[in-house]
C-alpha cells in the first residue's frame, strides 16, 4: 500500500482507517443478532404465555434459557477461536442463530421453545466473545474505543429493530401479539424474522480478514503482514515482533493459564466481576420484560410494545454518547458517571412503580407517577447505555494480556450470561412480589459498583494490546 511506510502504527490514515471500520461494522453484525436475539422475545413474553398456559416461574425459565445457552456459547468460543479461527466462529453462530429462529417460530410445547432459545442462547454467546476480540484485534490502538464501541452499538440497534418489529407485527395482527398473520401467530412472526440478519451475518464473514494476531499464532505471517499493513500500516514488522513477543510460547490458551494467588488472576476477577455487574443492576429487565413490565403496572399491550420501542431509542443516543467519549476521557470515569447515575434513576423508579395501585388484581399508575417512572426508567437506559453498556465490552476485549485473552474472555463473558440468568429468571416472581423491592436490589447493586469500579479499574485509554499486561 502506497506510502504506508509513514503512517503510525497505532493511528493509520484516513483511508486504513475507513477499511478497519468496514471491518468492524461487518463483525458487530454479531451484536446486532446478539441484541436482537436477547430482546425479540420481550414482545411475545404475555403471547407465550397465554398460548402454552404457563405461569410466572415457567415463563421466566423459558425467557432465560437462552441465557444458559449463552454461558455455554461464551464458555466455548474462545478455545474454538484459537483452534479454526475468528471468521469460522462467527459462521457457525450465524447458522445457529438461523436454526434458532427457524426452531422458536414453530415449536409444539413450552419444553420446545425452550430449547431453541437455547441454541439461539449460545449463538449470543459465541458472538459476545468474538465480536469484541475480533474488532480489538484489527483496531488501531488510537482508535480501538470508538471501533470496540461498534460492538455495544450493533446490540442496542439490534434492540431497537426487534422492538420495532414487534410493535408493526403486532400492529399488523390487529394489536396483539397473538393475532394472527397468514398461518402464524404475530409471536411466531416475531421470533422468526431473525434470519433475515443472519443470513447477512454469514455472508458478510465471508469478506472480512482474519485477525492478523490469530494469523500470527498459527505460523501464517505472511497473511498476517498484509492484514496489519491495510489495518494500522506503519512498523509492519515491528508490530509482528511485538506480537509474537506478547505470545511468548503459547501454543494454545487453557483455562489453567488463567490460575493465579486467589484460585484466578487478578485481572481475571476484575474481568468477571465488570461482566457480573453490567447485569446484576437489572438492564436486561427492561429489554426482556418491559412490555410485560409496563403492563403489569396497568399499561395496555400497544402502547407497552411502544413504550419498549422509546427505550430502545433511548438506548442508542446514551450508545452514540459513550462511542463520542470512551476514547477522549476514557473507561473509567465513564463507568462511575454510569454507576451513580444508575443508582438514582433506579431508586426513583422503584419509589414510583411502590405507588401502583390495585383494584380487584388489576395494577394502575397514577398518571403523575407513571410519568416519573417512565422518566426515571429511561434516566437508567441512558446512563447504563453511555457507561456500562459500551465500556464493558470496550474493556473485555482489550483488558487482559494477549498470552490469556482468549481465556479470560471465555470466562468473563460467561459470566455476563449466568449473571444475566440469575436477573431474568427471577424477575417475574419478584415482580408478583414486590415490584419496588426488586428496584431497591437492584438499586444496591448499581453503587457496589460505583465503589468497586473506583477501587480495582485501572485505565486502559490509548495502550496497544501488546501493553496490557505488562
Amino acid at each position: 500500500m502506497a506510502g504506508s511506510d509513514s503512517r503510525p502504527s497505532e493511528g493509520g490514515s484516513e483511508a486504513s482507517l475507513a477499511h478497519v471500520l468496514l471491518i468492524a461494522g461487518a463483525a458487530a453484525m454479531g451484536g446486532f443478532l446478539f441484541g436482537y436475539d436477547s430482546s425479540v422475545i420481550n414482545g411475545a413474553v404475555d403471547a407465550v404465555q397465554q398460548r402454552f398456559g404457563v405461569g410466572a416461574g415457567v415463563t421466566g425459565l423459558t425467557v432465560a434459557a437462552a441465557l444458559l445457552g449463552s454461558a455455554v456459547g461464551a464458555g466455548i468460543a474462545g478455545g474454538a477461536a484459537d483452534r479454526i479461527g475468528r471468521i469460522r466462529v462467527m459462521q457457525l453462530a450465524g447458522v445457529l442463530f438461523v436454526v434458532s429462529a427457524v426452531g422458536s417460530a414453530l415449536p409444539f410445547a413450552i419444553w420446545d421453545l425452550a430449547v431453541w432459545r437455547v441454541v439461539g442462547g449460545i449463538a449470543i454467546g459465541i458472538a459476545s466473545v468474538i465480536a469484541p476480540t475480533y474488532i480489538a484485534e484489527v483496531s488501531p490502538a488510537a482508535y480501538r474505543g470508538r471501533l470496540a464501541s461498534m460492538q455495544q452499538l450493533a446490540i442496542v440497534l439490534g434492540i431497537a429493530v426487534s422492538q420495532l418489529v414487534n410493535y408493526a407485527l403486532a400492529a399488523l395482527a390487529g394489536g396483539s401479539a397473538l393475532g394472527r398473520l397468514g398461518p402464524l401467530e404475530a409471536w411466531q412472526w416475531m421470533l422468526g424474522a431473525e434470519a433475515a440478519p443472519a443470513l447477512l451475518y454469514i455472508l458478510l464473514s465471508l469478506v472480512i480478514p482474519e485477525s492478523p494476531r490469530y494469523l500470527v499464532r498459527v505460523g501464517r505471517a505472511d497473511r498476517a503482514r498484509a492484514v496489519l499493513a491495510e489495518v494500522e500500516g506503519g512498523d509492519v514488522e515491528g508490530r509482528i515482533a511485538e506480537i509474537r513477543a506478547a505470545l511468548g510460547t503459547e501454543v494454545k490458551p487453557r483455562l489453567s493459564d488463567l490460575r493465579g494467588p486467589f484460585l484466578l488472576l487478578p485481572i481475571v476477577w476484575t474481568g468477571m466481576a465488570i461482566s457480573a455487574f453490567q447485569q446484576l443492576v437489572g438492564i436486561n429487565v427492561i429489554f426482556y420484560y418491559s412490555s410485560s413490565l409496563w403492563r403489569s403496572v396497568g399499561v395496555n399491550e400497544s402502547d407497552s410494545l411502544l413504550l419498549s420501542l422509546f427505550t430502545s431509542v433511548v438506548n442508542i443516543v446514551g450508545t452514540f454518547i459513550a462511542i463520542g467519549l470512551v476514547d477522549r476521557i476514557g473507561r473509567r470515569p465513564l463507568l462511575l458517571v454510569g454507576s451513580a447515575g444508575m443508582a438514582v434513576a433506579l431508586a426513583v423508579t422503584g419509589y414510583a412503580f411502590s405507588h401502583a395501585e390495585v383494584v380487584q388484581a388489576e395494577a394502575s399508575l397514577p398518571f403523575v407517577w407513571g410519568a416519573v417512572a417512565l422518566t426515571s426508567a429511561s434516566a437508567f437506559v441512558l446512563f447504563f447505555a453511555l457507561s456500562w453498556g459500551v465500556v464493558t465490552w470496550v474493556l473485555l476485549g482489550e483488558m487482559f494480556p494477549l498470552r490469556i485473552r482468549a481465556a479470560a474472555m471465555a470466562v468473563a463473558t460467561a459470566t455476563q450470561w449466568i449473571a444475566n440468568w440469575l436477573v431474568t429468571v427471577t424477575f417475574p416472581a419478584l415482580r408478583d412480589w414486590n415490584l419496588p423491592g426488586t428496584y431497591a436490589v437492584y438499586t444496591a447493586f448499581a453503587v457496589l459498583s460505583f465503589f468497586f469500579v473506583l477501587r480495582c479499574v485501572s485505565e486502559t485509554k490509548g495502550k496497544t494490546l501488546e501493553e496490557m499486561g505488562r
